[in-house]
C-alpha cells in the first residue's frame, strides 16, 4: 500500500508492506517519479530479514550497495524508468543535492564515491583508482541478490575502515613529530624572556604553555580515532537536501479501509420478518385486507406479459451465447445421405455440434427503505416483483435485502430478559475504518429459498406495507419496518460479504446486483482513535470524511480519493465493488418524480452537450433512460407516474374515437418503455 504523509523522507515498511511517501510538491515530475521508483524498488526487492545481528556492517554501507542493485533491477523490469532516473539524478546533480560543489572528491572515501558513481556518475567525473577500488565498484554493479549485497557491503566497509586506519596512523605520526619539535623549541627560551617582570611573565607563560599543551595529542584520543567508523557524507547530504522538497504545511492525509462485518448482527432473517408480520396482523380482521390483497392479485395477473417477455429475452440471449461458444467436430461415421456426392465432396462424415453449458445465474436485490420512498414504494415494489417472478420462471436464485436504520436492536429472551448482543457493533472498531452504525440493519424481505406458496404470501405482505406507506392506511406496520434514513453506503459495504456468501451458498458462476432507490445516501463517517485527557486508554470516536481522505482496498491494491461531494461517495463504493467483483454487474434503478428528473440527468450528463440532450429526449418520449457514466454498470431512470399507469388497452363502452385513440397511444407508450428497459436489463444479466 502507498501512503502520502507529512514526513521528511520516504520509507518502506517491509513488515506491513506500506510505502510511505512525503509530500514532494516542490519536486519536478522526473525527480518525483525517480524517488517513487526508488522506493518501489525497495518494496519489490528488499527482503524482510533482520541481517544486522548476523552481519556487523553499518547500515549506510548496505544502503549504498542495495540502492545500486534495486535501481538496476527496476530499470530492467520497467524499461521506461531508465530515462526517468537519468533525468532525475541530472536535476539533483545540477542543484548540488550531494553537497560536492567545491569539494576535492579525491579525499572522499570509496563509499561516498561509490554512492556518487551509481547515482550521478553520468554528470560528474568520479575518481576511481584502478585495482582494488575498481574491483569493488564492479562487484557492486554486478550484485543480483540481497546476499550479494551483504557480501559486497562487508568488503566495501572493510576497505574504507582499513583506509581510514591508515590515514589516522599517518596523522598520528605527523602529530607526534610536530609535538617533539615544539617541545624542543620551548626548552630554548632566551634569558631575556626569563628576566622580564614577574607580573607580566607569569600570565604570558601560562597562555603559551596552556596553548601548547592543548594542541598536544592525548593518548586516549588517539585510541578513539582509530576506533571511529567511516562516515558516508553524501548519504546524509542527499537526505537533508530532499527534505527541502517536502511541503510540511496542510492537513495529514487520512487512509480508510472497509471493515469486515459480522453479517449475523446486521442481516435480519427472512423468517423473523414475516413472523412479525403474521403476529401483528393476526389481531386484525382478515377482511380488512381484502381490498389491498385484491389489488395485489390484479397486478400479479397483469404483470405476466412483462414477465414472459423477460423470460423470452433471457432464454434467447442465453441460447445465442451458448451457440456462439458451440464447437463442431467429425464423428468418423459415414453420413449415408452424402454418399451420392462422393465424386465432388470429400467430407462424407457425420458431424456433431457440442453446445457449451450455460452459466448459473443469481440476483441480489437491494431495496431502499428510507422515508422518501413512501410515495413511490408501491411502484418500486411492482418493478421488484416483476423481476422476482422472472427469476422464479427461469429458476434463478435471488435474495432481497432492504436497508434500514429503524429495526430494533434489543432482543428479548423467553424469560423476558433483554439480549444486548445485537446492540454491539458488527465489526472490530479501529482507527481508519469506515464507520458502520450500531442501528444499521439489512432486512431479508424475500428469498428464493422458500417454496412458491410461502413466497407468494410473503410478497403479499410486503405489498400490504408498501400500500400503507402510499395511502396512509390504518394497517399496522410491524415493529422496525417503518421507513427510516438512507444508509445506502453501508449497504454497499455489506455487499463485499453478501455477494461471495450468496455465490457460495447457491454454487453460482455469475451474480448480478440490482439496487432500487430514489435518492442519495446519508453521509458516511469513519472510526478515529482519540486520546481524551480524562481517560487513560484510547477512545474510538468518529470523524468526518473530508478532502484529504482516501479509501484503499488491500485486496485489489486500489486507492480512491474521497475528495468529493457527499452524494458522490456511493459511486466510489460502487467502483470499488466493480474492481473487486469483475464478473458482477451493479444495476441501479432510480424511481423519479417528474420534477427530479432534470437535476438527476444533469448530475451525470452535464448541463449541455450531446449526452445531455439525448438523455433528456429519451425521458420526454419514453419517461425512462439509462446512464452509463455513474458508478453503476447501468443506471436506469424510471418515471414513478409512468410506472403507476396501467399499460393495458382499456376504454369505456361509450368511448369516443378520440378517447379510444388516446388510450391506445398511452398503452403503446407504456409498453414501449417497459420493453426497452426490460430488454436492456436482460442484456446485462444474461
Amino acid at each position: 500500500m502507498v501512503e502520502h504523509k507529512h514526513c521528511e523522507t520516504a520509507q518502506f515498511n517491509v513488515h506491513t508492506r506500506v510505502l510511505t511517501l512525503p509530500m514532494w510538491e516542490k519536486a519536478s515530475n522526473f525527480v518525483y517519479d525517480m524517488l517513487v521508483g526508488h522506493e518501489v524498488g525497495h518494496a519489490l526487492y528488499t527482503p524482510d530479514i533482520d541481517w544486522l545481528k548476523e552481519h556487523k556492517i553499518p547500515p549506510q554501507f548496505v544502503n549504498i550497495v542495495e540502492d545500486a542493485r534495486i535501481e538496476k533491477l527496476m530499470k530492467r523490469r520497467y524499461a521506461g524508468l531508465s530515462k526517468t532516473f537519468y533525468r532525475g539524478y541530472g536535476e539533483l546533480a545540477e542543484q548540488d543535492f550531494f553537497s560536492i560543489k567545491g569539494e576535492d572528491m579525491d579525499k572522499f572515501n570509496l563509499a561516498d564515491r561509490a554512492n556518487l558513481y551509481f547515482k550521478i556518475g553520468n554528470y560528474v567525473q568520479i575518481p576511481i583508482d584502478s585495482g582494488e577500488e575498481r574491483e569493488i565498484i564492479d562487484m557492486i554493479a554486478n550484485t543480483e541478490t540481497f546476499a550479494d549485497v551483504l557480501e559486497v557491503s562487508k568488503i566495501l566497509y572493510q576497505f574504507c575502515k582499513k583506509k581510514q586506519e591508515e590515514e589516522n596512523k599517518t596523522q598520528m605520526d605527523s602529530a607526534e613529530s610536530q609535538n617533539s619539535d615544539s617541545e624542543q623549541s620551548a626548552s630554548e627560551l632566551s634569558d631575556q624572556e626569563e628576566g622580564e617582570n614577574e607580573e607580566q611573565e607569569q600570565p604570558g607563560e601560562t597562555d603559551s604553555y596552556g596553548g601548547t599543551s592543548e594542541q598536544q595529542p592525548q593518548p586516549s584520543s588517539h585510541g578513539d580515532d582509530t576506533n571511529e567508523e567511516p562516515e558516508v557524507k553524501t548519504v546524509d547530504s542527499l537526505e537533508e537536501a530532499l527534505k527541502n522538497l517536502v511541503n510540511q504545511n496542510g492537513e495529514e492525509n487520512v487512509y480508510l479501509e472497509i471493515p469486515k462485518l459480522d453479517m449475523k448482527k446486521i442481516i435480519v432473517p427472512n423468517s423473523e420478518i414475516h413472523q412479525q408480520c403474521e403476529e401483528v396482523w393476526a389481531d386484525q380482521e382478515a377482511e380488512n385486507y381484502d381490498y389491498v390483497d385484491k389489488k395485489f392479485m390484479e397486478f400479479k395477473r397483469s404483470a405476466q406479459k412483462e414477465v414472459n417477455y423477460l423470460v423470452k429475452e433471457f432464454e434467447c440471449r442465453k441460447a445465442a451465447d451458448s451457440y456462439a461458444r458451440a464447437t463442431t467436430s467429425r464423428t468418423g461415421v459415414l453420413d449415408c445421405s452424402k454418399l451420392h456426392t462422393y465424386k465432388y465432396n470429400e467430407d462424407l462424415f457425420r458431424k456433431v455440434t457440442t453446445l457449451a453449458d450455460g452459466k448459473n445465474h443469481g440476483l441480489v436485490f437491494i431495496l431502499d427503505w428510507s422515508g422518501s420512498m413512501g410515495q413511490v414504494m408501491e411502484d418500486t415494489i411492482k418493478q421488484l416483483f416483476n423481476l422476482i417472478w422472472f427469476c422464479k420462471k427461469v429458476s434463478i436464485p435471488f435474495d432481497v435485502y432492504a436497508f434500514t436504520s429503524d429495526y430494533p436492536l434489543v432482543k428479548y429472551n423467553e424469560d423476558g430478559s433483554a439480549d444486548m448482543e445485537n446492540c454491539r457493533f458488527a465489526y472490530e472498531r479501529r482507527d481508519g475504518t469506515l464507520h458502520i452504525p450500531e442501528w444499521f440493519s439489512m432486512m431479508n424481505l424475500l428469498t428464493s429459498s422458500v417454496n412458491a406458496k410461502t413466497l407468494d404470501q410473503q410478497m403479499k405482505s410486503i405489498y400490504r406495507i408498501a400500500y400503507t406507506f402510499k395511502y396512509y392506511c390504518t394497517y399496522k406496520i410491524p415493529v422496525g419496518m417503518s421507513l427510516s434514513g438512507t444508509p445506502l453506503n453501508e449497504a454497499m459495504i455489506c455487499l463485499h460479504q453478501i455477494i461471495p456468501q450468496f455465490k457460495q451458498q447457491h454454487k453460482l458462476q455469475k451474480v448480478q446486483c440490482v439496487v432500487l432507490t430514489d435518492g442519495e445516501a446519508c453521509m458516511t463517517k469513519y472510526d478515529r482513535e482519540l486520546q481524551r485527557r480524562w481517560e487513560e486508554g484510547p477512545f474510538i470516536g468518529t470523524g468526518t470524511i473530508r478532502y484529504n481522505s482516501f479509501l484503499r482496498d488491500r485486496k485489489t491494491g486500489n486507492t480512491y480519493s474521497l475528495d468529493c461531494e457527499w452524494y458522490e461517495m456511493t459511486d466510489i463504493l460502487l467502483r470499488n465493488l466493480q474492481d473487486t467483483f469483475k464478473d458482477t454487474n451493479f444495476i441501479g434503478i432510480r424511481v423519479l418524480e417528474s420534477r427530479d428528473a432534470g437535476a438527476f440527468i444533469r448530475r451525470y450528463c452535464g448541463y449541455h452537450g450531446e449526452l445531455h440532450d439525448k438523455t433528456m429526449s429519451a425521458w420526454k418520449k419514453q419517461k425512462a433512460f439509462s446512464i452509463k457514466s455513474s458508478g453503476y454498470s447501468t443506471y436506469f431512470g424510471l418515471s414513478a407516474n409512468a410506472l403507476s399507469q396501467d399499460s393495458e388497452f382499456n376504454v369505456a363502452d361509450d368511448a369516443t374515437k378520440t378517447q379510444i385513440k388516446s388510450a391506445f397511444v398511452k398503452s403503446l407508450r407504456n409498453k414501449k418503455m417497459n420493453k426497452k428497459i426490460l430488454g436492456e436489463f436482460v442484456e446485462l444479466i444474461a
